[in-house]
């Protein structure tokens, strides 16, 4: 919303101690390790804290080394990326700009916050450009490193009339792989079923950059993570697997889940309710079903509202086709879902997740 210049980015942030619970203490320091034989979480100022009970929710780690020369392109020559506060705005700023010819919009592979975030940044900026005439004149791509359109089959379909109507070109196996903004150079590597990997070069006047995502290193690093480093879960009760006294919830567990703050909000009273039965002596019950949204921009002011749980099973909240772009899912999202996080879910709250028992 802030890169369409919907929002001002100043809308999207608060000072941490307005939205924290008065009666929580919290300690403003790092982890940087944690050990669940000693019941202890280590913290970067050497102190040490033991637990009884911990719930792990730090999120994931936006790894933009993880590109050659990303950090020093970022903010000029056409290079930006929504998923940093501060460079939100110059994704606007070149939207409305735009003189030149090639724009490019990359996802890196799986998993990322939102599976559909970058795409919403493309469509957003092709409805702005089309309205604006330059579209028919540009060559708009979407260079993803993953092999679909999107994870859940079910919306590929309605995404597709929009990827036709703004005449992106797909790019299916490309990898964004380094950058040089001076240039206005992209480097991919190709992959594709049955054919050798390549290294290609494009050139473009902008660049949208969805930066790598991966666990925190003191996850990653932990025993509570699996081999592929993410907090090892039953992917119902979000108990550990291992260490009964620990729970998890957010973009770090080892669910299959989108990694979306809907599944977070959807986990959190699950979370809650399986820790209290814990302390109990009861047995966990609350199940988590997969649930997580995704509310697909794809032109200003109409939504793709996409919900949906494990196994692709569409799940919608709504009574109402939710393969269908709506001006109300639009309003729902620049409306109501901002209130209800600062002021319900920061808070507790949570009315719409019915939590169901083995």
């Amino acid at each position: 919303m802030v890169g369409a210049g919907v929002f001002k980015k100043e809308d999207t942030c608060r000072d941490m101690d307005a939205v924290w619970p008065s009666h929580i203490t919290r300690v403003k320091d790092e982890v940087i390790k944690i050990d669940p034989k000693k019941n202890e979480v280590s913290l970067s100022n050497k102190s040490k804290i033991s637990y009884e009970i911990l719930i792990v929710a730090p999120g994931l780690k936006l790894d933009w080394d993880a590109i050659e020369g990303l950090k020093d392109a970022l903010g000029s020559n056409g290079v930006t990326s929504n998923y940093s506060y501060d460079l939100a705005p110059y994704t606007w700023e070149l939207v409305q700009s735009m003189k030149g010819k090639e724009a490019i919009f990359t996802q890196p592979g799986m998993p990322i916050k939102c599976a559909g975030a970058p795409q919403k940044a493309m469509y957003l900026s092709c409805d702005h450009w089309q309205k604006t005439g330059q579209l028919a004149d540009m060559n708009v791509s979407f260079c993803n490193a993953g092999p679909v359109l999107f994870g859940c089959a079910t919306y590929v379909p309605p995404l597709m009339k929009y990827v036709d109507r703004y005449g992106i070109n797909l790019d299916f196996g490309h990898n964004l792989i380094k950058i040089d903004g001076t240039t206005k150079t992209a480097w991919f590597k190709v992959t594709n079923e049955g054919k050798e990997p390549k290294t290609i070069t494009r050139n473009f006047d902008m660049i949208h950059v969805c930066p790598p995502q991966r666990a925190p290193d003191f996850i990653m690093k932990s025993p509570i993570a699996n081999e592929g480093g993410w907090v090892d879960v039953n992917p119902e009760t979000l108990q550990h697997s291992h260490y009964s006294n620990i729970f998890a919830l957010g973009d770090v567990t080892s669910t299959s889940n989108a990694k979306t703050v809907a599944a977070a909000r959807k986990q959190a009273p699950i979370v809650a309710g399986n820790v209290i039965a814990y302390l109990a002596g009861k047995d966990v019950n609350p199940l988590y079903d997969g649930y997580g949204s995704c509310p697909l921009t794809v032109e200003k002011g109409k939504i793709i509202l996409a919900e949906f749980g494990y196994g692709g099973k569409i799940m919608p909240t709504f009574p109402w086709d939710s393969t269908k772009a709506r001006r109300s899912a639009w309003l729902l999202k620049k409306m109501i879902l901002p209130k209800v996080y600062w002021g319900a879910m920061l808070k507790g709250r949570e009315w719409l997740t019915k939590t169901t028992k083995a």
